[in-house]
């Protein structure tokens, strides 16, 4: 498998080391409702670790996500609704879960949370400021970026980098690229022990941090959104690879961003949209589906149009599989001709699907090979044996699976249905066409559309 490495901008085969696969995800800030720019790299990585799964069964995939119970946004939301930072983090945290749930990402396995973590934190920094790669002033900890090689993810020198931040407006810094690994404590807001004093942990750190303990110093991927990779991920490296002397990652994976109506999102623009807003009007499948129809590393606009259109792809594949069940079911098992090319028109529509998950997890021509089986089964389904046809039905649902797509459930015609349209069947092979006729008007007054094709009779529930 190949992957696009964002440390050597290209793409690289995938190798590790080791009796596992380490992947590291960072998790969303706890403090409102997941937006739908978090739901790709949850989806993304959450497909990622289900095809190295499939590709490499024999080995285990230790994957961790972190929820940041312990930022800035928190405890502002906390002072405006007058709560506590804990009781905003909770609260946020259990609706994310709703909607990691919802969107079918597999459990992880570790989610820790900052809050629970800090003693692991303050040991990182403590061991970055005896190895001078760290220093305190008036209570509060800073990385100090000269004293390693920083900009990696970049490519560009420390004098560069200064040039594309903010105003430093905090003048006790050495220099503008360092960034704080320990806040001193401010009045009213939460505060953990540690020997700089009382404070909290920075942003950067926690996830640097969470790493060593879950998953050791080096880890092979390391995932998250293009807008983390300058400067959270540029500052993980940098403070990880000092304090344990090697690589944070070997391969650094980011997804593009997602456009609403063309346009970024933004609250001001009144353009905001959580996923819940979206799974209400459209179901988290949909998103999920709409999300992988496209490469994870594309810009993706998000409109109603275009979730229109993901919904009625996921609906034509659902439909289609429940046809092909009925087809496998009510087919006569006699093989008739049975032709060699059209098994290796599936072994070929098989293989494509994995040499494109293998082409840095490029889904989006993944899930057209499913369409390529529904149009090979449409066009040739009275011609493909009951067995070809079963094989063709479970590889289509191992690669739903793969993409984390669940099928609609319950919607299996009733045993007095299927009846009915094997009497029409029988009716129309005997030319009794008044009778046919009779019984797909009954078909139909009991919700269900029958279709006439060359790969047999299809059905689907009425609107």
């Amino acid at each position: 498998m190949q992957i696009f490495n964002s440390i050597t901008k290209t793409k690289e085969d995938f190798k590790f080391f080791g009796d596992k696969i380490k992947i590291y995800v960072c998790g969303p800030t706890v403090y409102d409702y997941l937006h739908i720019g978090n739901s790709r790299p949850l989806i993304v990585f959450d497909t990622l670790r289900r095809y190295l799964k499939d590709l490499y069964y024999e080995y285990d995939i230790d994957f961790v996500q972190n929820f940041t119970d312990i930022d800035d946004k928190i405890i502002k939301k906390a002072l405006n609704e007058n709560k506590t930072s804990e009781e905003i983090a909770e609260k946020y945290m259990q609706e994310a879960i709703v909607d990691i749930q919802g969107l079918n990402i597999l459990p992880y396995t570790h989610s820790p949370r900052v809050t629970e973590e800090i003693p692991a934190i303050i040991q990182m920094i403590d061991v970055l400021v005896k190895k001078g790669n760290a220093y305190e002033i008036d209570g509060n900890v800073y990385f100090d970026s000269k004293s390693c090689e920083y900009g990696i993810l970049k490519n560009i020198n420390n004098d560069e980098l200064q040039t594309r931040l903010e105003n430093n407006t905090n003048n006790t810094k050495k220099h503008e690229t360092d960034f704080v690994l320990w806040k001193a404590k401010k009045d009213g807001e939460p505060f953990y022990k540690s020997p700089w004093g009382d404070g909290r942990p920075g942003w950067h750190i926690e996830c640097s941090a969470i790493i060593k303990k879950y998953l050791g110093d080096t880890i092979d991927i390391h995932c998250g959104g293009s807008d983390l990779l300058f400067p959270h991920h540029e500052n993980e490296i940098a403070q990880s690879s000092c304090a344990n002397n090697t690589n944070l990652a070997n391969y650094f994976m980011h997804n593009g961003f997602i456009n609403i109506d063309d346009e970024k999102m933004s609250k001001s623009l009144g353009n905001f949209l959580t996923i819940r807003d979206i799974a209400n009007n459209f179901g988290y499948n949909t998103l999920r589906f709409f999300i992988l129809s496209s490469h994870y590393r594309s810009i993706i606009n998000y409109s109603n149009e275009s979730l229109i259109s993901a919904k009625n792809g996921l609906e034509r594949i659902n439909q289609f599989i429940q046809n092909l069940k009925f087809l496998i079911k009510t087919k006569n098992t006699v093989q008739v001709n049975l032709q060699q090319d059209f098994y290796d028109k599936s072994d070929e529509i098989s293989l494509n699907f994995h040499l494109a998950m293998q082409d840095d997890l490029n889904t989006s021509l993944a899930i057209s090979t499913i369409f390529d089986y529904i149009k090979f089964v449409n066009t040739n389904g009275e011609k493909i044996c009951v067995e070809l046809l079963t094989e063709i039905y479970e590889e289509i649902k191992k690669f739903l699976n793969i993409l984390g797509i669940k099928l609609h459930e319950n919607k299996d015609i009733s045993t007095e249905i299927e009846d009915l349209i094997k009497q029409r069947e029988d009716a129309r092979k005997n030319k009794n066409f008044k009778l046919a006729d009779e019984i797909r008007e009954k078909i139909l007054n009991l919700g269900v559309t029958i279709e006439d094709t060359r790969a047999g009779v299809r059905w689907k529930y009425n609107e």
